[in-house]
């Protein structure tokens, strides 16, 4: 059975002839059912029919889309336990201990949250200049597309994640583009959604989904002079060039591309608690086959007979764990291809880097080195990101060679450093800090990064290649909502005309300039 597409409200078979099938990860079998490859005429109907519902809802309030988030996240909680088995199905994610008690309840939560926003409209900033009569406010972009990754098929997917809740909280349509290593986990919650929005009264356009286009024809989707904006998360070679084509036609793309987030492990740390931090480490690497994007895949240490024996036990922890199941033949690939293009670069294998270990689809859990010399003369080489169960330490010579490593690093979601509590590294940190500090997204001290809040402080985001755009989050309401908004300004407007929330009338949460000098009023609760 070939499954339908979600286009214009309706479930529609596909006028596609070429089809794909997931596989179990962890048997190395095919699920039954095929989805299949839209062509280009099917795309662009997705692409009109949200054309046509971001007109349908222009000047709604924001808690329309409140309504229909709300709804979703109860219709998806009520089909919790068929999303936990085919996801478990899919990528071979624990379903108890991840999947259901993690994910899912974080999804939802993420729902609920821009439900908030959207209702409080918050994101929006509405900003009343009094003395020139000029006001401004962000408002709905258009129609939005998000392309979603395959480690996380919850709380990133296309129809239900972060980047969908965002682009709706803001009062747009969303084309999902589901990701092949999870399309019945896609589907499922786009029944969710198609009901929710069904109950909420939403426009037929207003949520839709197809499983997979070719690149050339997702290339023309990000730059249709239809489109308002994409959210794409994944691998760098393929949003790099969704990223061409999208700015070849002024359209806005964020991107989350890859990271191999930092972590340094200053000598007096090491000295004070060195069992528990190669422990802290090892867990937070491994966790998960290391499928995060914000895996520790870089340590960088200064030499000495204490990181001798911090490294030594850090590659017995990874010898001695377990090995986990990879998302996907294409994971172990990439993975492989990346450990093998880090030692051809001049870095040691420690342990692990063969295919096999665990169940199914997976590798040894690996461990690499390399001195700092080599490091600072292959920088680009050395980091590159082995997607998975590895890292790569980085073994300086001495404190200035720690610090011109920081210097090197390309852009990353996060970076740590972990230091003595009795104040001994305080000066090496002095002077490392600041230059992480302008190469990740998250600075974190004495902490792993692997763990994202859902928090309004919240950055998941940082400078290239980790993201396209350093200004931005993917995750932290109301923040990452106004990517997929634009700022619209009323100059001299009748104040009849105006939206509600730059209405004299209407105060709350307003920066307002009266004779040059500016207040910020109460939130409107």
């Amino acid at each position: 059975m070939t499954h339908k597409v979600l286009i214009a409200g309706q479930w529609t078979v596909s006028a596609g002839t070429k089809t794909f099938q997931a596989a179990n990860p962890a048997t190395e079998q095919l699920i039954d059912g095929e989805y299949p490859v839209s062509p280009w005429a099917e795309v662009e109907q997705a692409i009109e029919a949200a054309d046509a519902a971001s007109k349908a809802m222009r000047g709604w309030s924001g808690e329309r889309f409140a309504r229909f988030l709300e709804s979703y996240a109860d219709t998806i909680e009520a089909r919790a336990d068929e999303l936990v088995d085919l996801a478990n199905q899919e990528t071979a994610l624990p379903a108890p201990t991840r999947l259901k008690s993690v994910e899912l309840p974080r999804t939802t939560n993420q729902l609920r949250q821009a439900a908030a926003a959207a209702r409080n409209a918050s994101w929006s900033q509405p900003v009343i200049d009094t003395k020139t009569n000029i006001r401004a406010v962000f408002g709905p972009i258009g129609p939005v597309a998000v392309f979603g990754p395959n480690n996380f098929p919850f709380a990133f997917n296309s129809i239900a994640g972060g980047d969908f809740a965002a682009a709706v909280a803001a009062g747009n349509p969303v084309i999902a583009k589901g990701h092949s290593s999870h399309p019945g986990t896609t589907r499922l919650l786009a029944e969710a959604a198609h009901e929710a929005a069904r109950e909420t009264e939403m426009p037929a356009g207003f949520v839709q989904l197809i499983y997979r286009p070719s690149h050339e024809d997702g290339a023309k989707l990000v730059s249709h002079k239809l489109m308002g904006a994409t959210g794409y998360t994944g691998a760098r070679q393929a949003g790099l060039v969704l990223k061409s084509a999208a700015d070849s036609a002024g359209k806005p793309i964020y991107l989350e591309l890859s990271s191999i987030n930092p972590v340094y492990f200053l000598p007096g740390a090491i000295e004070e608690r060195l069992d528990d931090l190669a422990s802290e480490f090892a867990t937070s690497c491994l966790m998960g086959t290391g499928q995060f994007c914000t895996n520790p895949g870089l340590v960088l240490l200064k030499a000495g007979d204490r990181t001798e024996e911090f490294v030594s036990a850090v590659a017995t922890r990874f010898s001695e764990a377990p090995v986990g199941t990879m998302l996907s033949e294409g994971v172990r690939t990439g993975f492989q291809h990346g450990i093998q293009a880090i030692r051809n670069a001049g870095a040691e294998l420690l342990t692990g880097g063969e295919s096999g270990g665990g169940t199914g689809v997976s590798c040894q859990n690996t461990l690499l080195r390399v001195d700092g010399t080599t490091f600072l003369a292959k920088p680009a080489e050395l980091q590159e990101e082995a997607f998975g169960n590895s890292s790569l330490f980085v073994v300086c010579r001495d404190d200035d060679q720690l610090v011109e490593a920081a210097e090197s690093l390309e852009g990353n979601l996060t970076g740590a450093i972990y230091s003595n509590t009795k104040g001994s590294d305080d000066a090496l940190y002095a002077r490392i800090a600041p230059a992480l500090r302008q190469r990740v997204g998250r600075l974190m001290d004495d902490k792993m990064p692997t763990g994202v809040a859902v928090s309004p402080a919240m950055n998941h985001g940082g400078p290239f290649p980790a993201t396209g755009h350093p200004a931005f989050t993917a995750v932290g309401i109301p923040a990452s909502i106004v990517r997929y908004g634009m700022l619209h300004c009323y100059d001299n407007v009748r104040p009849a005309r105006l939206p509600a929330s730059l209405q004299d009338k209407n105060p709350g949460g307003l920066w307002r300039s009266i004779d040059g000098e500016w207040t910020q009023a109460d939130v409107a609760s």
